[in-house]
């Protein structure tokens, strides 16, 4: 998803708000207003794990956690 798509939603959503910061905010909620690990919020912001040991152990994708979270964000974020 590019950061246009973000921005004509919040458009359409007539808010006077800007996408810039957008998923810098995501993360700190998840840090700070939740409990789901960080992994869990590192996936769903779609980085990489670094370090090659750990990446190669890692198998999941965290997708009923990330899909909860996300739940979570979505209630946050209405107005």
């Amino acid at each position: 998803m590019s950061d246009m798509t973000l921005l004509q939603l919040l458009r359409g959503m007539d808010m006077a708000v800007t996408v810039h910061g957008f998923r810098s905010s995501f993360r700190d909620w998840a840090a700070d207003r939740t409990s789901y690990p960080r992994e869990v919020a590192e996936a769903a912001l779609a980085h990489t794990v670094e370090n090659k040991v750990e990446a190669a152990y890692r198998r999941t994708d965290y997708f009923e956690k990330r899909r909860a979270m996300m739940a979570d964000w979505a209630a946050y974020c209405r107005p």
